[in-house]
């Protein structure tokens, strides 16, 4: 009987339990292969060897039985828990050149967990922190590892969608549409921040898809005069009473911006001290930056003038998503993507093709290499959904103006 450890690991997203009924459907079809959960993601291989006793792996495993969990791929959340744990975050505090030897010893120490935890193989799911753990386990520790992609900012290098990313960008577009109405009866300035560090997919697809009037992404650093508080101007100017701004945790302004246009905010000195992660890069969704745009905007009596002679309202609120992108149930095509990506995971570690991502690529599920499909993926500045934005943010007012003249 082959046991093939399954965890789920980091933000939980809508579409976990999917993968783990779908790896669950696929060892049944083998019959002679066992399922355990590793509950809390990858805490337990934290603990030292030493230190995991069997009441500790009683504690963070359960055997999964297919027949006791009917219809699992309906329900949110993960019912073997996640965490947020990293086994690498002791790499901050080792110096440049000692890092790889370093992430070595880590990579063969959690591989040598697996006897301890009574697992022959694994299946990790997670985003590019866990997905790259699983990485670091088979390229170092030789671990008869695979992995699933998931992440709601589908910023995955790996796959062309991650699970997970629609049911929460569908989320985001929906609270984008509702907002909508209380923007239009009180005549407001709606900035509106959504997840994403440092990949701008969701933004850009809930900001497109509820028509949002500005849209701040990551990859593409804006002009605030220009971006903003020129667009506002033009808008109010041609009829406008109200807005809705779709702002990136992760976008931040421009050096030319950030040195000339904030008066109120400091925003130099909040990304200088902003805390940085493992690898040394600033965690730019503590910028809180749709709290700073707010405070900025409200300080310009000159756009507060502008919209009075306008006949509208100068009154702007900020709103964070956050968590509430990740609640609830996975929509449909989360559903069959997460059962599709356990499916093949758990088809690879029962063929013996370890190393392996689940990977989306148009139609078809394909596996690729695990250390190249766990880097990131931004958004292409030259994409076409970069000229969609572009032009809906400009379009709209533009093709007001005829009617005022």
């Amino acid at each position: 009987m082959m046991r093939v450890g399954i965890l789920t690991g980091g933000g939980d997203a809508p579409g976990f339990n999917a993968v783990i009924y779908g790896a669950l459907l696929r060892a049944y079809q083998a019959a002679d292969v066992e399922v355990v959960g590793i509950k809390k993601g990858w805490k337990v291989f934290t603990y030292k060897n030493e230190d995991i006793t069997p009441e500790l792996v009683a504690k963070y495993t359960q055997v999964l039985d297919i027949s006791e969990l009917d219809d699992l791929h309906t329900k949110g959340g993960t019912i073997i828990y996640t965490s947020r744990s990293n086994p690498f975050k002791a790499l901050a505090k080792v110096k440049e050149e000692e890092k790889e030897i370093r992430a070595k010893e880590i990579g063969k120490d959690m591989a040598s967990k697996f006897d301890k935890l009574g697992i022959d193989a694994l299946i990790a799911v997670g985003g590019d922190d866990t997905c790259g753990v699983a990485a670091a386990m088979y390229q170092f520790g030789n671990a008869k590892v695979c992995a699933c992609p998931k992440t709601i900012d589908n910023d995955l290098a790996g796959t062309n969608y991650t699970f997970g990313f629609f049911s929460g960008a569908q989320l985001a577009s929906n609270a984008l549409d509702n907002l909508t109405t209380t923007a239009h009866s009180h005549q407001r300035i709606f900035i509106v921040e959504v997840m994403g560090r440092d990949a701008g997919w969701l933004t850009l697809y809930s900001g497109l898809s509820a028509g949002a009037d500005i849209i701040l992404l990551p990859e593409t650093p804006f002009d605030f005069e220009k971006h903003v508080v020129k667009v506002l101007k033009e808008r109010a100017n041609t009829g406008y009473k109200y807005h809705i701004i779709a702002c990136s945790e992760g976008a931040y302004p421009c050096k030319k911006s950030i040195e000339e246009d904030f008066k109120v905010v400091d925003i130099k000195k909040a990304i200088e001290e902003l805390p940085k992660d493992v690898f040394g890069n600033p965690l730019l969704n503590k910028l809180n930056m749709a709290a700073k745009i707010t405070k900025e905007l409200k300080d310009r009596e000159d756009l507060a003038e502008f919209f009075e002679k306008c006949d509208a309202n100068y009154e702007i609120r900020s709103v964070v998503l956050g968590h509430t992108m990740r609640a609830g149930s996975p929509n449909v095509f989360d559903r069959v993507l997460g059962l599709r990506y356990g499916y093949h995971a758990m088809g690879y570690i029962i063929k013996g093709d370890y190393g392996k991502l689940s990977s989306l690529q148009g139609t078809e599920i394909v596996p690729v290499d695990i250390i190249e499909g766990s880097k990131k993926s931004l958004v292409d500045i030259h994409s076409d959904l970069i000229e969609l934005r572009n032009a809906m943010v400009s379009v709209k007012h533009k093709s007001k103006e005829k009617l005022f003249k």
